[in-house]
């Protein structure tokens, strides 16, 4: 077992590479890329998946839904093969950290979902996995993509016990307090019924 002395380093270097990772705004490069505009002067101004599809490009859209989660999933990936269980949960909490608040962006990024679900699917599949079902039945349910993105947190540190990995739960409670945070202006709309649902406007 490493010592503290050895350690220090190899967590805080998995945690810049996590940030870093996480910190690239893939909703904003393919938008630029594709000739769809800036996103912050469309729908919300969000550089996530939801407004990229506000854009009416599904393809870029779903392009950054799986590359904001891919990026997530890699940082934890690589820090396992790498460094072990705790680099891996140091580098997806930073990689959440970098999707939400990217130094590029003077730390205005994006809500956390898929990028989120990209890093509980690399930490534990049956938790991701569930955490995956949760969103797509509170989107289905209520039509709105917040509400899934809710439901998703909200099931990620019960999933974490029931499947045996309570490693992870402390992560877990992380996370979804991360992306409550984030959906704060979500919340305040879902409470007044003026939230928007899929495909309309923001």
């Amino acid at each position: 077992m490493p010592t503290l002395e050895h350690a220090a380093p190899l967590l805080a270097f998995w945690a810049v590479l996590g940030y870093l990772l996480g910190s690239i705004p893939f909703g904003m490069v393919l938008a630029r890329v594709m000739g769809l505009g800036n996103l912050r002067e469309i729908g919300s101004g969000n550089i996530g998946a939801t407004n990229v599809l506000r854009t009416g490009n599904k393809t870029a859209a779903a392009l950054t839904l799986l590359l904001d989660g891919g990026k997530g999933a890699v940082a934890v990936l690589l820090a396992r093969a790498f460094g072990g269980e705790d680099t891996a949960q140091i580098a997806g909490l930073m990689a959440m950290l970098g999707h939400c608040y990217p130094i590029w962006l003077r730390f205005k990024g994006g809500k956390g979902v898929a990028t989120f679900l990209g890093i509980v699917l690399a930490l534990a599949w049956p938790v991701g996995v569930g955490c995956c079902l949760a969103w797509l039945a509170g989107a289905a349910t209520s039509r709105i993509s917040s509400m899934g993105a809710l439901f998703a947190a909200a099931a990620s540190s019960p999933l974490m016990v029931f499947t045996g990995h309570a490693e992870g739960l402390i992560l877990g409670i992380v996370l979804t307090l991360l992306v409550f945070w984030r959906h704060r202006a979500n919340i305040a709309r879902l409470r007044a019924g003026t939230e928007p649902k899929i495909g309309g406007k923001s």
